[in-house]
């Protein structure tokens, strides 16, 4: 499936991790967003990213660490990563799997506190 466009199922996503030699899969893109089906085997190797993210875990559970601290997680859960933060998934069952949704500029958008 192209990535780019306003619809994809679950099925595309699957067939596009099946199909990748990576773990995840971009299957829907807009813009500065991108979607993405992302299902570590293992271990996390991720490293910071350039832009802001944001996790929905589909299915599975774990404890997930964000600048040294964790928190378990499990189905449901959203899991919000600014641009450039250390973060990976740890100590995840098999059957683990997320939505990844990246957005916005590079270096992450600013907000005032």
């Amino acid at each position: 499936m192209k990535p780019e466009g306003w619809h994809a199922t679950l099925a595309s996503f699957e067939e596009g991790l099946a199909e990748s030699d990576t773990p995840f899969f971009r299957g829907l893109a807009h813009g500065s967003m991108e979607l993405e089906l992302y299902r570590p085997v293992g271990a996390d190797l991720q490293t910071p990213h350039t832009r802001d993210e944001l996790y929905i875990v589909r299915q599975g559970n774990g404890t997930f660490e964000r600048d040294g601290e964790r928190i378990p997680f499990g189905p449901g859960d959203a899991l919000f990563v600014p641009a450039q933060m250390e973060h990976r998934f740890v100590e995840f069952s098999d059957d683990f799997d997320t939505w990844v949704i990246f957005w916005g500029p590079e270096g992450g958008e600013q907000h005032a506190d």
